[in-house]
């Protein structure tokens, strides 16, 4: 089956043309036939009548066997193909010109003979053929009535025209030019019909192939190759019509998709819009009470009061700072102007150093800070500046999280090709209902879904940083247990020694 649509329309038009060829073949020969067997039994019809009048062939009920032979020979010289017959007043054969092996039939049925002497019905009448059962061939006939009694109908003479003429269509097509002309113009103008009809579909779905070529082009430069959406061997398959479906489907489905896309995005942009006000205004408003206290009430502060306000102002301050430059980081990795570069560390020391850094704070709060690094850890390959953000933003969480007399663990567990490292809490942990959300900018609860302080983007740029480097991360939590923070980096190969060569021995030993 023709995979175009130009090759189906061409197929169907070869198919059609050919079934309106052999019917044409089939007709014309047909007619033919019937008109040849017209004109023929119509310049014979009288051939029978005039031999009867000219010969006495039947002489008181008996067969005239010397005028017989004078007719069958006269006819046999002038037309070899003319077959004659007497028969008697039922139809019964009594004698005929024909080789005797050859004749079949011991009696030819009278009706069509009666419709042949009345006159009235159209040519060519056929009657039946003696040399065949289930045969008919035109004839002419003529009543032979008794010599003593003209009136009486004695039998008939059954003349067969051109009796063993035209028994296929092979010999028609031999013998009849006018056929063989008929037959060959039709083929001829079929032909030239067939020809003119493909180049009209070559012509007319020329601007479809183009619109499906298009289309196909587009998909596979914009929607994700030749593979997008499903068996490529399926898509292939059909015509430019089914390839424009599948173009349109396609393209619609990734339309509806990027429409949801769009508005879930749009439902988050208002919420880190509305998010990212409020932790702006709380620390700005803050910033601006404690300043405005400082102008209005210089004089009566005392100097004690006036340092513990400038620190409390410079404390918003600095978180202020620090919120803008967590949104700044997140937007440049988001526009992809932030990319890792990969180097080979020991995530061994990183962690002790990180572990190191929050010591102070984690005895501040009561909270034992532990890091179980491990022994003989192969190196990681990873952004170290990167991953030591990862691993500050999941201790600040970790601690912000654990009440007093808690603990806080970071193991570094080897993995085959990678390096998973964990950060372990015994805080209040995060309910099934928020943990899907815990990486999401902006996004605070604690184990009753109260907000806990922090800005809300430090789980979020933990993600994004190790999305950059191709390395998932995971939570795992229980109601009043605590909380785990799970990921994985890729480790460095270790380089395999060359083996060592023994010295050769001196020839001479």
């Amino acid at each position: 089956m023709p995979r175009t649509l130009y090759g189906k329309l061409a197929a169907f038009l070869l198919v059609l043309f050919a079934l309106i060829g052999s019917a044409h073949v089939l007709l014309t020969v047909f007619t033919t036939k019937r008109h040849i067997q017209e004109v023929n039994q119509q310049l014979n019809r009288g051939l029978a009548e005039h031999l009867v009048s000219a010969q006495i062939l039947m002489e008181a009920g008996r067969v005239n066997q010397a005028a017989l032979e004078e007719v069958f020979h006269m006819l046999m010289v002038i037309n070899p193909n003319i077959e004659l017959y007497l028969l008697g007043p039922e139809g019964d054969i009594l004698a005929f010109s024909a080789p005797p092996a050859t004749v079949e039939r011991e009696r030819v049925s009278l009706a069509p003979i009666r419709r042949f002497l009345s006159g009235s019905s159209v040519l060519p009448i056929l009657g039946d053929d003696p040399r065949g059962r289930g045969r008919q061939k035109i004839f002419s006939v003529a009543p032979i009535p008794f010599a003593s009694e003209g009136s009486t109908v004695g039998g008939y003479l059954y003349i067969v025209l051109a009796s063993e003429e035209y028994d296929s269509v092979v010999e028609m097509l031999g013998q009849s030019y006018i056929l063989r002309l008929s037959l060959g113009m039709a083929a001829v103008g079929l032909l030239f019909a067939l020809l003119g009809g493909l180049a009209g579909f070559r012509v007319l779905t020329r601007r479809l192939r183009a619109l499906a070529a298009s289309m196909d082009e587009f998909r596979r430069r914009r929607l994700g190759g030749d593979d997008a959406g499903g068996d490529g061997q399926s898509r292939r398959s059909g015509d430019e019509l089914d390839e424009l479906a599948r173009s349109f489907e396609e393209m619609a489905r990734r339309i509806d998709d990027q429409m949801q896309q769009l508005e879930a995005e749009d439902v988050l942009r208002r919420e880190l819009v509305a998010n990212v006000s409020h932790d702006l205004r709380t620390p700005l408003a803050t910033l601006h009470g404690y300043l405005e206290t400082l102008s209005l009430k210089e004089a009566t502060l005392t100097p004690t009061e006036r340092a513990a306000y400038l620190e409390a102002a410079i404390r918003h301050s600095q978180r202020l700072g620090r919120l803008i430059d967590e949104l700044f980081e997140l937007a440049k990795m988001d526009a992809g102007e932030t990319h890792p570069h990969p180097e080979a560390f020991s995530m061994a020391e990183l962690v002790q150093d990180v572990v190191q850094e929050f010591q102070l704070r984690a005895a501040e709060r009561g909270i034992q800070l532990e890091a179980h690094p491990g022994v003989d850890l192969p190196f990681v390959e990873a952004d170290i500046g990167m991953v030591e953000r990862v691993l500050e933003n999941l201790l600040e969480n970790a601690l912000r999280y654990t009440p007093e007399r808690g603990r806080v663990t970071v193991r570094t567990i080897p993995d085959g090709p990678n390096l998973h490292i964990e950060i372990e809490d015994t805080g209040s942990g995060i309910a099934p209902a928020d943990l899907p959300r815990i990486f999401d900018r902006f996004y605070r609860a604690g184990a009753d879904g109260s907000m806990a302080g922090g800005s809300g983007l430090g789980l979020a740029i933990s993600k994004r940083i190790l999305e950059l480097h191709g390395c998932p991360i995971e939570a795992r939590s229980t109601l009043g247990r605590g909380t785990t923070f799970a990921f994985g980096l890729p480790v460095v190969p270790m380089p395999t020694a060359p083996p060592t060569s023994q010295p050769r021995g001196d020839p001479g030993d």
